[in-house]
């Protein structure tokens, strides 16, 4: 064990390993091992010999034979081997001009056996790598193997000459045994070599071959001892960790000083700045001393610092490694810094970043990180900055130590980082003479990022690390929120830039990280954010990049049914989708970047949240996508809106949202007038495309406008509806008399309205108009509890109205079952209670405003999106099947929100209307008085009704076209809204009235 422990300590002091060459049995040369220190002047080296004695008694009588010239001595223990002590010099001149031979003995087994030879004399004193033709150190007594390449095949002759040897290539493969005159296996009898020809035998090598051949033993023997190194290397560090396991324990400091100066020392001795960091022991220093820091705090209370500890902040440790991770010296070190200061942060509990000597040399690392991609080094960097960002989320005062000012990054890189020996040896003398530490900025190589040092510490109370809370308490002040324009947000610029990494993983945890960031509740933090990084620009240019890409003609259905999207699993394979469709792949890129759009709007910070909402609006929906809605080609129309559709269903952020909105409506919120309906371009020509020429333009608006009717934000239906409903001038309204509080004669209520009398039903036939003791006779009598004008007509009243609203003859449902009226109740009682829960915070007044406070003076305008409804309902009876189920649908979602005014004006049949206004049951009247007309004029209207009914429930199959087909869909559609209309005012009026 000693005498292994010697090797090691003396590979580490740069002793060299000297290996004569000694008999052993079978007569083969091998080394005899002893050690030496390393001799840089060597004159004459002596190099003692054992040789076989049928092979001396030849070099003897050799006229270039250097040794002494004596036969062996038969008495001697090894009376086959004899002794030869000869210059080393000699000896290399001597098989120099053997090169120039041609061996004359034939093969035999008596020749082939025990043939050895000494190698020529090397530099500085010691054997030289052994040329082709002569035993190598350590040979085998088996015998030569074929020196032929491999995968060549065929086996080399028992002789060659020694000048063919010496000149081999430098890929050649070494023979494991002299060839020439080689110990080794008899040569096989059915194989016998050729015999060579005779040449002269003083004969010089060529100057040019000379050259070669030192070329070629210079570049073997860097081979050599660079694979030399490496073993020893990695020999010494197993053998290194056996040691530490068998020896006793040492104070933790002790142990933890001892490994940092071994990575110390390494660039102090060593000469070879290219070998990779994984060759040597540093690695495996720094994971030991990571151990040794999360051990002793183990050891230790919650929140007490060891010594070790104290070790590492005080000679400050970390802006070394930075130093040398920046310099990447040896090659791979900036790796290994990385995942240093990324497992320090995560498994040391204590906080460290509020100490000046952790987050100063994180700060200057995280500005390594994402300056090239696609580097060796991007899985480590996007680690440490998780890392950080993730200590952030834990204390988020602590980010103001990462806003620093612009000027700081401004430092010269021009400076090389090179490490030279001599100043690391006078500075390893000094910390020895002194007891301090090797500081980074005393090293040369570091010129650039010690510069940004030294601006770091302006100002010079800056290194105080009671100034620097000091400082971080005024930041964190209200007063404090004003960022200058000069800060700067480095881990911010270093995660956006890894999010334009090729690598999809390493991508996506940049974005988490950026949502980590931008979630964080500091103020100054938030306005760095967004006005001194590129993070809005990056959103809003990607997401215009990938809208861009879109093919011009998308099928509507693709749209909607492509699988929910979710930022982080953004992987498709065109291969493994069976229901794949040109531009699937750009599609799910595009909804998934605004889904990551969408996620971090909502869990920024208000103030970020905001800018970052503004600049989505600005820079891609006003300028990117405006234009492709109001274009006049109908595919890109039909594509652009249902794109739209998509965006709407998809958006869940509050503020995202209410961009959106602004977007599609505008922020105007007074009431409309004829005139100024074309205030907001975009919005007039969405509305107008709910009454387009073509159908499926027509259906996908209204289907956005629909799902934008659920998104909780009150600006929509009060921009759509609600403002021009707001002072109630739709009513009639007369001051009460007291002729007028008593119930008039035959059942009739004060100020009702004969509908013959009124212009909207002028146009009704006589004979099929329905009197008004018929609509009105079930009117609820005028009382104190309810008295007409406070739009509180009992419910039963209003259910009865819209249910007899369409004629017996026009009706098939009864004949159908599981169609009634109750159907609807179930849905209407789920929606209006999901309406509910949305309202609630919009604080609505529970009853209608007061007429005496209302300007009835107003000239009464239903709005732009009502009367393109209204115009919709009114042909219900000549338009196709999806369109009238899609207009009723959206206007039943209108029915369901729980504010007064929507509720009198959509859902009372018995409100006193203005002259030339409208409402909904008096459009529906309307149709249903055309419909009386026309039934007439249709044979056999019952039975086909009632077929294409079941038709369209499934219950018959498809047969021939039937007559009047949109006019009898259109009645089927008319009636089941008619059904529906009444549920929700019977669910409307019940949720009212329960306390």
């Amino acid at each position: 064990m000693g005498r292994v422990v010697f090797f090691l300590l003396s590979i580490g002091l740069g002793s060299e390993v000297m290996l004569p060459w000694s008999c052993s049995k079978g007569g083969g040369c091998v080394p005899s091992v002893f050690w030496g220190k390393k001799k840089k002047k060597a004159a004459v080296k002596q190099v003692r010999y054992t040789v076989p004695q049928a092979l001396s008694q030849q070099l003897y009588k050799h006229p270039s034979w250097p040794g002494p010239r004596h036969q062996p001595n038969p008495a001697s223990p090894c009376s086959s081997q004899t002794p030869l002590t000869f210059c080393a010099a000699a000896w290399g001149h001597f098989t120099a001009s053997l090169g120039s031979e041609r061996c004359q003995t034939p093969t035999g087994p008596e020749n082939t056996k025990n043939r050895v030879g000494p190698p020529p004399a090397g530099r500085e004193g010691r054997p030289a790598r052994t040329p082709r033709g002569l035993p190598t150190p350590g040979a085998s007594a088996r015998g030569p193997r074929s020196a032929a390449p491999r995968g060549q095949g065929g086996r080399r002759s028992g002789w060659r000459p020694l000048q063919a040897a010496a000149g081999r290539a430098p890929g050649a493969p070494a023979a494991r045994r002299c060839q020439c005159h080689g110990v080794g296996r008899r040569a096989s009898k059915a194989e016998p070599g050729p015999v060579p020809a005779a040449g002269p035998p003083h004969a010089a090598l060529t100057l040019e071959r000379r050259r070669r051949i030192e070329e070629l033993s210079r570049a073997s023997r860097q081979r050599l001892l660079q694979s030399r190194d490496r073993m020893f290397s990695k020999f010494t560090s197993i053998l290194q960790h056996a040691v530490e396991a068998l020896a006793p324990s040492l104070p933790l400091q002790e142990d933890f000083v001892y490994h940092w100066k071994a990575i110390t020392h390494y660039y102090i001795e060593t000469s070879d700045d290219k070998a990779p960091v994984t060759d040597t022991n540093i690695p495996s220093h720094l994971e030991q001393m990571l151990d040794i820091l999360v051990q002793e705090e183990n050891e230790r209370e919650s929140g007490e610092t060891g010594p070790c500890m104290e070790y590492l902040l005080h000679h400050k440790i970390l802006e070394t490694l930075y130093t040398l991770g920046k310099a990447d010296c040896p090659p791979g070190m900036k790796q290994q810094v990385l995942a240093f200061y990324t497992k320090l942060l995560g498994r040391i509990q204590q906080p460290l970043l509020p100490h000046i000597n952790v987050h100063r040399p994180v700060q200057k690392l995280i500005r390594l990180c994402g300056e090239v991609l696609a580097t060796p080094t991007e899985n480590e960097e996007i680690q440490f900055l998780c890392i950080v960002c993730a200590k952030l989320k834990q204390d988020p005062y602590l980010v103001n130590f990462f806003l620093e000012n612009k000027l700081k990054a401004m430092a010269s890189k021009e400076s090389t980082n090179v490490i030279t020996e001599d100043m690391l040896k006078g500075q390893e003398s000094l910390a020895a003479d002194t007891g301090q530490p090797i500081q980074p900025e005393e090293i040369p190589g570091a010129a650039g990022a010690e510069q940004m040092e030294k601006e770091d510490d302006l100002p010079q109370q800056a290194d105080d690390l009671s100034f620097s809370l000091d400082e971080l308490n005024v930041a964190s002040s209200p007063e404090s929120s004003t960022v200058c324009p000069n800060q700067d947000y480095n881990l911010v610029n270093s995660l956006l830039n890894l999010t334009k990494s090729p690598d999809g993983r390493i991508a996506v945890k940049a974005c988490e990280g950026l949502m980590l960031l931008v979630s964080l509740p500091e103020p100054a933090a938030a306005k760095c954010l967004t006005q001194s990084t590129c993070l809005c620009e990056l959103l809003t240019d990607r997401l215009a990049t990938l809208y861009k890409a879109l093919p011009q003609s998308l099928d509507p259905l693709d749209i909607e049914t492509v699988e929910a999207i979710n930022w982080g699993l953004d992987s498709y394979s065109h291969k493994e989708d069976a229901s794949a469709f040109p531009g699937k792949r750009a599609l799910i890129s595009f909804l998934s970047w605004f889904d990551y759009c969408d996620q971090l709007i909502k869990e920024a910070q208000k103030t970020a949240a905001v800018a970052m909402a503004k600049a989505v609006r600005e820079r891609f929906f006003v300028d990117v996508m405006e234009p492709q809605l109001m274009q006049t080609s109908e595919i890109g129309i039909l594509t652009s809106t249902a794109l739209l559709h998509r965006i709407v269903r998809q958006v869940t952020s509050d503020v995202l949202l209410q961009e959106v909105v602004y977007f599609v409506l505008g922020e105007h919120r007074e009431p409309e007038t004829l005139t100024d309906i074309n205030r907001h371009p975009l919005r007039h020509r969405l509305i107008e495309h709910c009454d387009h020429i073509s159908d499926e333009i027509s259906i996908m608006t209204l289907r956005m406008f629909e799902h934008l009717l659920q998104k909780p934000n009150e600006h929509i239906l009060y921009n759509l509806v609600l403002r021009n409903l707001e002072e109630r001038n739709y009513i009639e309204y007369k001051p009460l008399c007291q002729e007028d509080k008593d119930v008039v004669e035959n059942g009739q209520i004060a100020g009702a309205i004969d509908l013959e009398e009124d212009p909207l039903f002028t146009d009704l036939s006589p004979d099929n108009t329905l009197s008004a003791q018929e609509w009105l006779s079930a009117s609820p009598p005028v009382s104190p509890d309810h008295p007409k004008n406070d739009g509180k007509t009992e419910v039963h009243k209003i259910v009865n109205s819209f249910l007899c609203l369409v004629p017996d003859e026009a009706k098939s449902s009864y004949h159908v079952e599981g169609t009634g009226y109750d159907t609807y109740l179930r849905d209407a009682h789920r929606q209006f209670r999901d309406y509910c829960v949305i309202c609630l915070r919009w604080e609505w007044p529970g009853s209608p405003r007061s007429l005496e406070k209302c300007n009835l003076e107003a000239s009464f305008f239903e709005g732009h999106f009502l009367k393109v409804l209204f115009e919709r309902m009114g042909r219900i009876l000549d338009q196709p099947y999806d369109v009238n189920l899609q207009v009723t649908s959206v206007l039943s979602k209108l029915s369901l929100f729980p504010h007064p005014h929507i509720h009198e004006y959509l859902l009372d049949p018995y409100v006193n209307l203005a002259s030339g206004c409208r409402s909904l049951f008096s459009v529906i009247v309307r149709v249903v008085g055309d419909l009386m007309v026309r039934i007439q004029r249709i044979p056999d209207f019952t039975p086909k009704l009632l077929l294409v009914r079941k038709r369209l429930l499934g219950l018959e199959p498809e047969g021939p076209i039937i007559d009047h087909m949109t006019l009898l869909e259109g009645v089927i559609v008319l009636e089941e809204f008619c059904k529906e209309l009444a549920a929700i005012a019977f669910v409307k009026y019940h949720a009212s009235s329960t306390p």
